[in-house]
């Protein structure tokens, strides 16, 4: 079901005046005023912001890939699932850019990137399974594998269903996870991987930081913490337990995660600071879903419970791996995967940025996917430099 939701729709004003004092009544009534029409409605408002004209629909994934077991499509009924997709007008045989958000995110993430991407793209963003406007199953799985099956299993039939091949696959942080795991096992679809600064690469074992953490787990504040994550205590919870007031939560960590820190301007205005806050808010307070699969994909402090350093030595697709320079994400498992890789492996790092580089610093980011991608938007790939300001490592 495709729309393009950047025209207007049109009813009486009777009809509407009727539909708005409903829904005020029940926003009111409601402890926690948010639902699918919210996520979608804050969607549109947050992507009012891109010029670039683009259809959102809901991709039809099916319930349940041919022959699984896996437990992530059961239900008491057989209704199908949902994958939110939105997809920006490029030019004639643009290749394929699939962009996949991290955790606690969802599509809207890459609000100031569409419009530069659409331009050497086509650009397809997704919420996953469990996110933003996508459906929310109850979440049963019971171990690192069946999750794990929730997300590339899901994404593999929105792939069918969306007819596409030869993709350059991009997730950012836990979806540079998850964009890395559908790789490994369906390599034929995926002919360049970005990684921006993805998680999962190594284990709490192998991290130079796994001192740090040791100890600060066996403080009583540590062991407290320890206890919530091993609970799937999220912070999505937070948000929906203070109901009415979540969404002043949201705003205040907006403030302090966005602050002018990287730039004197300061990383959004004051009109992407109010849409990305409400789109937050609505994507984080709904019905909890893939948020809980924290605990099976990662230990206590983020480490990967199945490192996919691991799998580096069975890659197969040429891969860039692209950081912020502030980045609390190390760059060095990428390092340390790359020397097992039989594939070609770039690591790209982007100053005046940390985690979400593509917010923080979109020129920089912008310049780093033109390189990286150089082969396939290039006249000419084997002259191109690296941007000045980047830095290969």
């Amino acid at each position: 079901m495709a729309a393009e939701i950047n025209k207007p729709e049109f009813q009486s004003s009777a009809s509407t005046t009727v539909t708005k004092r409903k829904s005020s009544w029940s926003s009111v009534l409601r402890w926690i005023p948010t639902s699918t029409d919210h996520i979608i409605a804050a969607e549109k408002r947050l992507l009012s912001l891109v010029k670039t004209p683009y259809v959102q629909e809901q991709v039809n994934i099916g319930s349940g890939p041919p022959g699984s077991k896996v437990r992530w499509f059961r239900s008491s009924s057989n209704e199908p699932r949902f994958i939110n997709t939105v997809t920006f007008d490029s030019k004639e045989a643009a290749p394929t850019l699939v962009l996949v958000h991290g955790y606690a995110a969802s599509q809207g993430f890459f609000f100031k990137n569409f419009d530069y991407l659409a331009n050497h793209f086509q650009v397809v963003a997704i919420d996953q399974l469990g996110w933003g406007g996508s459906s929310r199953p109850d979440f049963t799985c019971k171990s690192t594998e069946e999750t794990e099956a929730w997300f590339v299993d899901s994404f593999e039939e929105w792939r069918k269903a969306k007819n596409l091949s030869n993709l350059i696959l991009l997730g950012h942080s836990f979806g540079g996870y998850v964009a890395s795991k559908y790789a490994l096992k369906h390599p034929e679809h995926v002919q360049h991987l970005i990684l921006v600064g993805p998680a999962g690469f190594t284990s709490l074992e192998s991290d130079s930081k796994s001192e740090l953490v040791t100890r600060f787990r066996a403080t009583w504040k540590g062991a407290i913490l320890n206890h919530l994550w091993e609970s799937n205590f999220t912070p999505m919870k937070l948000i929906r337990g203070l109901g009415p007031w979540g969404p002043n939560l949201v705003r205040k960590y907006t403030a302090a995660r966005f602050s002018p820190k990287y730039s004197a301007e300061g990383v959004l205005t004051e009109e992407q600071n109010i849409l990305l806050t409400d789109y937050m808010y609505h994507t984080s307070a709904a019905k909890a879903s893939g948020e809980l699969c924290l605990k099976y994909i990662f230990a206590f402090g983020a480490f990967a419970r199945m490192p996919l350093l691991n799998s580096a030595s069975e890659w197969k697709v040429p891969t860039t791996f692209i950081y912020g320079t502030e980045d609390w994400m190390d760059y060095k498992g990428a390092q340390e995967a790359r020397q097992k890789m039989k594939v070609p492996c770039e690591i790209i790092r982007v100053p005046q940025a940390g985690h979400f580089v593509f917010l923080e610093n979109p020129d920089g980011f912008h310049s780093a996917m033109s390189y990286a991608c150089r082969r396939f938007i290039s006249p000419h790939p084997d002259t191109q430099p690296l941007a000045e300001g980047l830095e290969s490592v």
